[in-house]
């Protein structure tokens, strides 16, 4: 049982100043954040599958026993036209981090169009067909899937359950903590209602700095996955400006808080 926390993503020029000292040259930039977290979640996957030499390259930079989760493709994820060939190409790639012991496992974000139906419940089987034996994780969107057959379906596909922390709307997923894998899965996304819908830039959606009750809320939650996973990530996607960094030595602290207490009355 291993609970590690870290940030969706480390690549931000915006996080120059209040995270990455002035004049820290890119290249320094991993290196400088795994200094102080464990693990990290790759997002600039989504956009391209990345070569095996590029996800090497990465994985030099960083200490031993780090582990990075890997964001699936969007043609995996939102178009599903041809899964099968982008996904092997995909787990090509991550051989050099396997090998090396720093792959966590795959995420794959689906969209809010992607709903609870019996040709995407179909669709969930070819992913778990596709990844083979890899540790995968599932984020689902829309509220529609928070139900108990979901859950029995992705433990007996051994697919992971993604919680998330995001604005309460009615139509998407809730703060449920579940686990369906040996990987269990959190990402906050921050509580920014009013730009979740509206917003001009991405980044605008997780522009959000996250109160300690906020945080607080979930370290119950998370305990209770960690006891029933071998291993638990939990991840800050609240990025804009390095809230995310923030956000994760939080709950870090809190969590730590929580265990000592346990251990001082136990």
């Amino acid at each position: 049982m291993t609970l590690l926390i870290g940030t969706s993503g480390f690549s931000y020029k915006d996080w120059v100043g209040p995270v990455y000292p002035e004049g820290l040259p890119k290249g320094e930039w991993l290196p400088y954040y795994a200094a102080e977290f464990p693990t990290c979640e790759l997002n600039f996957s989504y956009y391209r599958i990345p070569s095996a030499k590029t996800l090497a390259q990465i994985g030099a930079k960083v200490p031993e026993g780090f582990l990075f989760s890997i964001k699936a493709f969007r043609g995996i994820t939102h178009e599903r036209e041809e899964p099968q060939p982008q996904i092997a190409q995909f787990t090509q790639a991550l051989e050099p981090l396997i090998e090396a012991k720093q792959f966590a496992c795959v995420l794959l974000q689906f969209p809010y169009s992607f709903h609870a139906n019996p040709a995407n419940r179909e669709y969930l089987k070819q992913v778990r067909e596709g990844f083979g034996d890899l540790p995968a994780v599932l984020e689902f969107r829309s509220k529609e899937w928070i139900s108990g057959q979901t859950f029995d379906e992705l433990r007996a596909l051994n697919l992971g359950f993604c919680c998330v922390d995001q604005p309460r709307f009615d139509k998407l997923v809730p703060p449920v903590a579940v686990a369906t894998a040996p990987v269990a899965y959190v990402r906050f996304h921050g509580r920014n209602r009013a730009k979740w819908w509206r917003h001009d830039e991405a980044w605008e959606r997780y522009d959000y700095a996250y109160r300690d009750e906020e945080l607080a809320e979930w370290v119950p939650k998370i305990e209770q996955l960690d006891d029933r996973a071998q291993l638990t990530l939990v991840y800050m996607n609240n990025h804009w400006q390095g809230q995310a960094v923030g956000a994760a030595r939080q709950l870090k602290k809190l969590m730590e808080e929580k265990s000592n207490g346990k251990n001082s009355t136990g």
